[in-house]
């Protein structure tokens, strides 16, 4: 299978822009027509709520799917909805790869030794057990967590590459607590994130594509303007996934940052912004009646900002 920052390239080059979809589906904010069509078949059961989710995701990724070269599930609200939200997290992943779409597993992932083993095995490729064969979610990069050290990245590595996948490491996340941890200063100099990012650029430097671009990528979210500068310059051959746009508040001048002079190397995600534009924001004007309006004027207004951001010179 090619490289995964050569696949990466290639989609955003075909799609006309470097974003990615988050599916991070509230309940909350999922269109009442669902729950009414779910709640008629199954009853006012558990089993409702999950077929109302999953039938809106699955919704979602056909409005999004002509604008976007990859989407991110974020594996925790599937898991929120019961037993059966893995299926519905596969179900979803499965859709997205008929559609052509990378899929990036929001999971942030971090164990140690067998058990980072078989997390990776739940998301790359199949393996086997008692000869029998055990498929995977089948997902083209996955987030993974690296405070628990080497040891426990390792094995996400081994097994991504084994099937072509590639990886987005957590360096300097979006939140506002982050700079708790992540900004702590270390002796002689330089923070811990200084320090992980380096971690990254050395795991990546093991496999670069033809685009230049390593498949060991780093979280930079969009709201911290002076660390994507540095972090940029301290992983230049690292694709970065950046988080935080839209509803986060994330900065444009930190959004730029994170791109290389070429206006490449990385590719910034909206998952309420887009998903549920409906629902919050500046489109929540045309109701839940029109919500797949919603959705693709606000996938396409996404697409541009960050086509015509990537394309400036940065300031």
């Amino acid at each position: 299978m090619p490289h995964f920052a050569d696949r990466l390239e290639a989609a955003i080059q075909a799609k006309g822009a470097p974003i990615c979809a988050g599916l991070d589906p509230r309940p909350d904010w999922v269109p009442q027509s669902f729950f009414d069509a779910a709640i008629n078949a199954h009853g006012r059961t558990p089993q409702a709520v999950r077929a109302a989710v999953r039938a809106f995701c699955l919704e979602v990724l056909e409005v999004v799917a002509p604008f976007v070269p990859a989407v991110k599930p974020q594996a925790a609200f599937f898991e929120a909805l019961g037993a059966g939200g893995w299926d519905d997290f596969f179900a979803i992943c499965a859709r997205a790869r008929e559609l052509g779409l990378l899929v990036i597993a929001d999971v942030k992932r971090g164990d140690i030794g067998s058990t980072a083993e078989a997390y990776a095995q739940a998301l790359f490729g199949r393996h086997e057990i008692k000869g029998i064969m055990i498929e995977s979610a089948h997902v083209d990069c996955a987030t993974i967590n690296p405070y628990l050290g080497s040891d426990s990245v390792v094995p996400f590595i081994e097994r991504a590459r084994l099937n072509g996948a590639g990886l987005y490491v957590l360096a300097r996340t979006s939140n506002p607590g982050s700079a708790e941890f992540q900004q702590l200063h270390l002796k002689p100099e330089g923070t811990l994130v200084d320090e992980v990012a380096r971690r990254i650029d050395a795991w990546g430097s093991e496999s670069i594509g033809e685009c230049g671009y390593s498949d060991i990528g780093a979280v930079v979210g969009a709201t911290h303007i002076d660390a994507a500068h540095h972090l940029r310059k301290l992983m230049p051959r690292t694709p970065f996934l950046v988080p935080g746009w839209g509803a986060q508040g994330g900065h444009v001048a930190a959004v730029r940052a994170c791109f290389d002079e070429q206006g490449k190397g990385a590719i910034v995600n909206s998952s309420r912004g887009v998903m549920h534009a409906y629902a919050a924001g500046p489109l929540k004007d045309y109701g839940e009646t029109h919500w797949r309006e919603a959705v693709e004027q606000a996938v396409k207004t996404f697409r541009e900002e960050i086509a015509q951001l990537a394309a400036e010179p940065e300031a």
